[in-house]
């Protein structure tokens, strides 16, 4: 499932019955809300214990698309989910951590280290 707005795009992929992953190209500010819904919604069925989100085609993210990915944790929280993240740059890296989301969201350098500790985890 591919969904898209004006500044970003996101793809679920399915990587077995219980780890999905939501590839993010573009900019993650308010205006991709729907978007990131959506693509959570696609993501997450009965079995689902993990979802990574691949920041590998990220261009930009504010305070906004911030709340968003708390948004989505809390969500995910509810639903015993966990949720895994790879591909930020340094710079984004530095903001999860000042933000402390680097404390909720597991980050990876590498979708097959995600998908290996997805896997422990599920």
């Amino acid at each position: 499932m591919a969904t898209q707005d004006p500044s970003v795009t996101v793809h679920v992929r399915y990587v077995n019955p219980t780890v999905s992953i939501i590839d993010i190209q573009g900019e993650v500010t308010a205006f991709a809300e729907t978007v990131l819904t959506n693509a959570y919604t696609a993501a997450s069925t009965n079995t689902t214990r993990t979802i990574i989100l691949n920041f590998t085609g990220l261009e930009y993210m504010n305070s906004s698309g911030i709340g968003l990915l708390v948004t989505l944790l809390i969500r995910m929280n509810r639903h015993k989910q966990h949720l895994f993240a790879y591909g930020l740059t340094d710079h984004y890296k530095h903001i999860f951590e000042l933000t402390r989301l680097n404390e909720a969201i597991s980050i990876y350098e590498t979708e097959a280290e995600a998908v290996n500790a997805a896997t422990g985890a599920s």
